[in-house]
Parts: structure tokens; sequence; C-alpha cells
């Protein structure tokens, strides 16, 4: 019997909504493989940065140990790095879980926690420069569509989550399911994970 991984997606102010909801569809599209959790600040509703608001049914302090956690980007990271309560929570609610991934500029927030520490690790292109700055313990990749270094995933910008999350899910449960997957979100993948025109057009390479 194959293993059903909790996914907790962890939001707050101002996350970029398909850095979750991207990877997301992938994800609950195999519900016998993936269970995902929001979480929020407090239970609640919590707003994107697009002004869309997600209701998260259980807060940081209630959360169950999770298998997967995701770190969405989004401007509100830009406050995340610099909130030590949260910084301390993520240290510890990542520390232990199985897979740690982000998109975009939630590797930023991940450097911040300590848990890229050691680790290779990417991010958004536009952002890059700001995100480094936030973890000089990292071996920060600048050209690559995403980056998968042991436990840790860290994906590019916005829609290179849903790549990450194809190939996360290729890792995990085989090409079959992550084919498959895709085809019903009518995906087409980029499975290079060294794609990435974005990072010459910011000028990192």
């Amino acid at each position: 019997m194959t293993q059903q991984r909790r996914v907790s997606v962890v939001l707050f102010e101002g996350f970029e909504l398909l850095d979750v909801f991207g990877p997301v569809e992938l994800l609950s599209g195999a519900p016998d493989l993936f269970a995902i959790e929001y979480l929020a600040p407090q239970a609640g509703p919590v707003r994107s940065s697009q002004g869309i608001e997600v209701l998260a049914p259980a807060g940081y302090d209630d959360a169950a140990q999770a298998d997967i956690i995701l770190i969405p980007g989004g401007p509100g990271t830009r406050v995340l790095v610099g909130q030590d309560r949260f910084l301390r929570w993520l240290a510890d609610f990542g520390g232990s879980a199985q897979i740690v991934t982000s998109v975009c500029t939630g590797a930023a927030v991940l450097a911040a926690a300590g848990l890229l520490d050691g680790y290779r690790a990417t991010s958004n292109k536009r952002a890059f420069r700001w995100v480094m700055t936030q973890g000089s313990e990292v071996e920060w990749v600048p050209e690559a569509r995403w980056v998968e270094d042991r436990n840790r995933w860290t994906s590019s910008g916005v829609a290179a989550g849903m790549d990450m999350t194809a190939a996360l899910i290729r890792r995990l449960s085989g090409s079959e399911v992550a084919t498959a997957l895709a085809a019903a979100a009518e995906l087409d993948l980029h499975d290079d994970p060294a794609w990435d025109p974005f990072a010459r057009l910011h000028g990192l390479v």
C-alpha cells in the first residue's frame, strides 16, 4: 500500500496564489497519496497578495507534524524574514518534516529560519539578489528551474513551482503518476531542472 503523505502549506499575509495553488493543483489530483493541510498564523482567513482570502483550518501552533511542507513566496516574505517568533516556529516545524519545499521567494524564508544552511537552493530570479541576503550558509544556484538537494526542494519563480512539484511527485510516486497528474492539468512540463532563461534575463549569469 502506498503511503499517504501530509503536505502542510504555510500561508501568511501577502502570499502568492500560484505559488500555492499551482503545486496544490497537482498534489490534490492524488488524494490517496497526498493529504493537504493549510496553516496560517491563526485558524481563519489569510489574504493573498492578489487580495483573495483563503480559509485556513489550523494555526501554526496547532499544526500536526508534516511529511512535506511548502513555503510559498509573495510580497509577504519580506515581512516574514524579520519575524523571529515565526522563524523559530518554522525552524522547529520544518526540521521535523521529511521534505521541505519552497516556491519563489519562499526560499528566503527557509534560509532566514536556517533550514537551507549547508544546502543548494534557488529562488525567483527577479528577487534573487535579495533572497541571497537571507542565507550566507546557503549555496545559492542562480541558474535553475528548481534545485533538489537531499530533502530540500526549492524552485524559481511562481510557475516553476509546478515543475518542481511534478518532479517531486515523480521522485516519490513514480513517473506514471506525475505524468498523469500533469496531463489532467494540461500542463506542459519542463523536466530539466537546469532550464532557466530567466536567470539570464535578470543578469544572474
